[in-house]
């Protein structure tokens, strides 16, 4: 990190839309022991009412979900104002090869649950958030036309489900 103006370690606000309650669990145990707060949404329509009103730093998102769909949940999210900027890592059973349309459509990653069977792909999985929250504080810290969507000065709530 260049100067050391950018820490990803510091505790950041991670949304995830998730409708199994087995990766719900996998997934929040790597992320708090990492330090992010997590907050939970179950489906689509969820996952996008909790983007928009609490604005997290990342999204994790499944694709496959019940009600709205996570490649529709993607589209929105980036044709919506307020959550447009929030990066996406795209976290499913569906293989890579969906990678490229996702990413293409404003995904800043694409990662596989199968990798996540192992400690190796646990530490993978982070690296990659902590790539995407690095990259995307960049961008926002040489552009201050666009300042942060998130008041900072707010402690997030932890572990927050929405309905």
């Amino acid at each position: 990190m260049p100067g050391g103006l950018l820490d990803t370690r510091m505790k950041k606000t991670i949304l995830l839309i998730e409708d199994s309650k087995v990766q719900q669990h996998v997934s929040e145990r790597i992320l708090h022991q990492a330090g992010h707060l997590v907050l939970f949404a179950d489906d689509g329509e969820e996952g996008l009412r909790l983007a928009q009103e609490c604005v997290p730093d990342l999204v994790l998102l499944d694709l496959v979900l019940p009600g709205i769909g996570g490649e529709e949940v993607l589209f929105d999210l980036k044709r919506n104002h307020k959550t447009q900027r929030i990066p996406v890592v795209v976290l499913s059973q569906l293989p890579a090869s969906n990678a490229g349309t996702l990413i293409a459509a404003g995904a800043a990653s694409y990662f596989e649950k199968s990798r996540l069977n192992g400690g190796a792909g646990q530490a993978d999985l982070l690296a990659t958030i902590d790539s995407v929250l690095w990259e995307s504080e960049a961008s926002h810290a040489s552009n201050v036309k666009h300042p942060p969507q998130r008041d900072h000065g707010q402690a997030p709530r932890e572990a927050i489900r929405g309905k």
